[in-house]
């Protein structure tokens, strides 16, 4: 499956993450003020638009990469940095691929990048920064202290967002038990939801981008992500209907991961995704869960089984009313796994409400 362009940026941060001998060569670039243009791949693409230079074929390390930088014309890498393929090389590119640089350096970097979808590294020898290309995105490289000073500051978001996401899963919960979930209480959970998700990503590439220098961002960021509970696709199929397909289910989670930040705060917006017509003057609407998001909190209850329990039941409230012997009228409900559902669900209604009013 092709990567996207925010995927194959991804990758190749990784690539040049401080503690890389990549990234090592680029700052010896970077301080011998001298500029480079490197192309991190090689293939039959790539090939057609070189013209001279010469082949090395050797062992990368960061020495030889300064070293060749002297030389005009760009250096051709294979694809993991690991070997040094050509040197001196004169890049042309088609020149109809629009470009919005400005130097000669970053507009071939840029087209380069476009159309071999290969990755290119640009060192600007008079501004003094490294930017990458990749598939049409451009992405200047910082020193770890600045983006340190970024990730720290969405790590304290993070942990802000992440203490209500659980209050407000906490106060689902128990207004679930309690049949008194109104279209707000979801909209709201599922927003919450989408907002970690986003800055957990952010702090995703921080942590790629800082390399060894970011292990500590790293250990935070898994303990702030670690038990979200179960994700927006739960909760969706939970309240969309019992005609709600799983095409219904995949198209609305794509519909929720690319609302923009002015519609995420817009609460009528996540309800009409769920499928609640009529934005804000339904958000008061009392509505009934159909139980999968409680039943995955089990972790004895395989989805199987849960499908299963809630196409039988067909609502959290049955279900929760239901009794051992009525639980084992389920195909593939023994007696244990019967007393399993019981006890859990039961310990988690009082966990809710206990939650819920001390």
């Amino acid at each position: 499956m092709a990567r996207s362009p925010e995927e194959s940026l991804r990758a190749t941060l990784g690539r040049v993450a401080p503690g890389t001998p990549l990234r090592d060569g680029l700052e010896r670039i970077l301080r011998g003020r001298t500029g480079a243009l490197i192309v991190l791949g090689s293939d039959r693409t790539v090939d057609s638009i070189c013209s001279g230079g010469f082949d090395i074929g050797i062992e990368f390390s960061p020495t030889r990469l300064r070293e060749l930088a002297k030389m005009d014309g760009a250096i051709i890498c294979d694809k993991d940095a690991g070997n040094i393929l050509r040197a001196a090389v004169q890049l042309v590119p088609d020149s109809s691929i629009e470009t919005q640089e400005s130097g000669t350096r970053h507009r071939t970097a840029e087209r380069v990048a476009i159309q071999t979808g290969v990755p290119v590294v640009s060192v600007s020898q008079s501004m003094q920064i490294i930017a990458l290309y990749v598939n049409g995105l451009r992405h200047v490289l910082e020193g770890s202290e600045k983006v340190l000073a970024r990730a720290n500051q969405a790590l304290a978001t993070l942990e802000r967002y992440r203490a209500r996401l659980d209050q407000v899963t906490s106060s689902l919960s128990a207004l679930e038990i309690e049949a008194m979930v109104t279209v707000r209480d979801v909209a709201v959970t599922l927003q919450r939801q989408e907002m970690v998700r986003r800055i957990s990503e952010e702090i995703s590439q921080y942590v790629l981008e800082l390399g060894e220098d970011g292990r500590l961002l790293s250990l935070q960021l898994d303990e702030l992500t670690v038990g979200r509970g179960p994700g927006s696709d739960v909760i969706i199929r939970d309240y969309a209907g019992p005609d709600a397909s799983p095409e219904d289910i995949d198209k609305a989670v794509s519909a929720l991961l690319n609302l923009g930040p002015t519609e995420l705060i817009d609460l009528g917006k996540i309800s009409g995704i769920i499928g609640f017509a009529g934005g804000v003057d339904t958000l008061d609407a009392i509505v009934q869960p159909r139980g999968y998001r409680l039943l995955s909190g089990l972790k004895a209850v395989p989805k199987a089984v849960a499908d299963r329990l809630v196409d039988h039941f067909g609502g959290l409230q049955f279900l929760m009313a239901a009794t051992i012997d009525d639980l084992m009228t389920v195909d593939g409900i023994g007696d244990q796994r019967a007393r399993t559902v019981r006890e859990g669900l039961s310990r988690m209604a009082e966990a809710s409400l206990l939650d819920r009013f001390l």
